[in-house]
C-alpha cells in the first residue's frame, strides 16, 4: 500500500481486500451450510474451519450485519433464519448464548452483549432488506432488554440465567456500549422516538457509573472496582458512537468526556514505533496489556476518520498505511500481535469482519 496515496485511495484498497478476501471466506469455507451458521473461526490459511465446540448467537448476528451491509441479501437471509430458528428460546424468551456442534442449546445464559447484537444486526438487515420480521425483532428484543435486564440506577445486567433470574454479574461497559450502538441503529432503521428516550437514559447511567474522571475514559468495570482497566480501543469506539449520536446523548456529558478520552488513548494507548493500539492501560495510563488486537486498530481508524480536529484527521492516511501491512494479508488478517510483531493469535474469528466492515464504512470514499 502506497503511503503517499490519498486517504480515499488507501481506504479503497482496504475495501477491495475485504470484498476479495474476507467475504469469500465467510460465504465459503467459514460457513456451515448444513446448519446455516458461520464457524467460530478458521485457521490462518483462510480455508480450514477450526474444530467445532460451539456456535454463538452473537457471531451469527455479526455475520448477518456484515452481509446485509455488503448487500448480499441471500446469504444475510440465511443467517437471519438461523438466528431465529436456532438461537431463540421458545420457553423463556430471548436468545441463547450458544448451541453445540449439532445446533442444540449449549450455554443458555441470557447475555446482554448477545441481545444487543441481535437488535443491531436485525436493524441493519431489516432496513436494507425491508424484512418486517427483522424490524419487529428490533422492537421486541429492545423491550425485552429494558424489562428483563434492568438493574439499579438505570444500568443493565451483563448476564442473567436462562429464565432471566439474577446470576450475580455486575453491569459491564462492553455490553452497554454495544447496546448503545444497537439502539442507534434501531433509531435509524425504525425512526421510533422511543429509542431517543432509551438512549438518553442509558447514556446518563453509563456516565454516572463508568466515566473515569481523571481521563474521561469509560472504564471496563464500574468506577471504583478493583483491578479496573481502560481499553484504548473502546475509547476510540465510544468516540465514534457519540459522534454518530447527534444530540441524543448531549445531556449525559459523554461527548465531553470522550473528547478527553480520545486524547488520553491517542497519547498513552498507541505505540509510537508501530502505530499499534495497546489492549489495555491501567488507571494511571501505564500499559497493562500491550497485545495489539485487530479490532482496536480498526476502531482507531474509525475515530480518526470522524474526529472534529483536522490535524487529528490528517493522521489517518499514515495510520492506514501502517495498519494494512501489519494486520492484513492474502489469506485474511492477523487477529492478535505482540508489540514485537509476533503473531499471538493465528486463527481468524467469525466475529472480526464486523469490526473491519464498520471501520471501512467510516473511511472517506472521495
Amino acid at each position: 500500500m502506497n503511503a503517499t496515496a490519498s486517504t480515499p485511495e488507501l481506504a479503497a484498497a482496504l475495501r477491495d481486500h475485504f470484498a476479495r478476501v474476507i467475504l469469500p471466506i465467510w460465504r465459503g469455507p467459514g460457513f456451515n451450510t448444513t446448519l446455516g451458521l458461520p464457524y467460530e473461526a478458521v485457521a490462518a490459511d483462510g480455508r480450514t474451519p477450526l474444530p467445532v465446540t460451539r456456535y454463538r448467537a452473537m457471531a451469527c448476528a455479526r455475520q448477518l450485519f456484515v452481509f446485509a451491509l455488503a448487500g448480499e441479501m441471500e446469504h444475510a437471509q440465511r443467517l437471519f433464519e438461523s438466528l431465529i430458528h436456532i438461537f431463540q428460546d421458545s420457553r423463556h424468551g430471548g436468545w441463547f448464548y450458544s448451541v453445540d456442534a449439532e445446533g442444540a442449546p449449549l450455554d443458555t445464559t441470557k447475555d446482554l452483549y448477545t441481545h444487543a447484537f441481535v437488535v443491531f444486526a436485525c436493524a441493519e438487515y431489516g432496513a436494507r432488506s425491508g424484512n418486517r420480521d427483522a424490524l419487529d425483532i428490533v422492537h421486541r428484543a429492545s423491550s425485552l432488554i429494558e424489562d428483563r435486564f434492568a438493574a439499579d440506577d438505570g444500568l443493565l445486567h451483563a448476564a442473567l440465567r436462562a429464565d432471566f433470574s439474577a446470576s450475580g454479574d455486575m453491569p459491564l461497559q462492553n455490553p452497554l456500549m454495544h447496546l448503545t450502538e444497537a439502539w442507534l441503529a434501531a433509531r435509524s432503521a425504525t425512526k421510533d422516538a422511543a429509542f431517543d428516550s432509551a438512549l438518553a437514559k442509558l447514556g446518563a447511567a453509563i456516565a454516572r457509573a463508568f466515566v473515569h474522571q481523571p481521563t474521561g475514559c469509560i472504564a471496563e468495570l464500574p468506577v471504583g472496582s478493583a483491578d479496573n482497566r481502560l481499553e484504548p480501543g473502546h475509547q476510540f469506539e465510544w468516540y465514534w458512537l457519540v459522534q454518530q449520536a447527534g444530540d441524543v446523548l448531549d445531556g449525559s456529558g459523554l461527548r465531553e468526556a470522550l473528547g478527553r478520552a480520545f486524547v488520553f488513548a491517542h497519547r498513552r494507548g498507541v505505540d509510537s514505533a508501530t502505530g499499534g493500539v495497546h489492549a489495555a492501560l491501567d488507571e494511571a495510563g501505564g500499559v497493562k496489556d500491550s497485545t495489539q488486537r485487530i479490532w482496536a486498530q480498526t476502531e482507531y481508524l474509525r475515530a480518526l476518520a470522524v474526529h472534529q480536529d483536522a490535524d487529528v484527521r490528517a493522521v489517518l492516511p499514515q495510520q492506514i498505511a501502517r495498519f494494512q501491512p501489519r494486520f492484513l494479508n492474502a489469506q485474511g488478517w492477523v487477529e492478535c500481535m505482540t508489540l514485537e510483531g509476533e503473531v499471538s493469535r493465528a486463527d481468524m474469528p467469525s466475529t472480526t469482519p464486523y469490526h473491519l466492515a464498520t471501520a471501512y464504512g467510516a473511511l472517506p470514499s472521495v
